[in-house]
């Protein structure tokens, strides 16, 4: 199970859970789980959200690794150029 930082406004989609828990391996099974287990989130998802994983953001490497210790925040789509 990876645990998820839910970042901001997202946490409403979570019923107000700022922490949660999910089974991912890597990035595309993490927005699918949370999607799964918090259906009001699926909207967000769909728009894009940016995942920081160990510091790092991502956007869309769906594949990107995630290992169970990994420090893991859901946020709003980051912009910006």
């Amino acid at each position: 199970m990876v645990q998820v930082t839910i970042w901001g406004s997202l946490a409403r989609f979570t019923d107000d859970a700022r922490e949660v828990e999910v089974e991912a391996e890597n990035l595309r099974q993490l927005l699918d789980g949370l999607a799964q287990k918090y259906p009001g989130l699926k909207p967000q998802l769909d728009r894009g959200v940016s995942v920081s994983i160990d510091g790092k953001v991502y956007n869309d490497s769906w594949f990107q690794p995630i290992q169970p210790d990994s420090e893991v925040v859901l946020l709003a789509r980051l912009k910006g150029g």
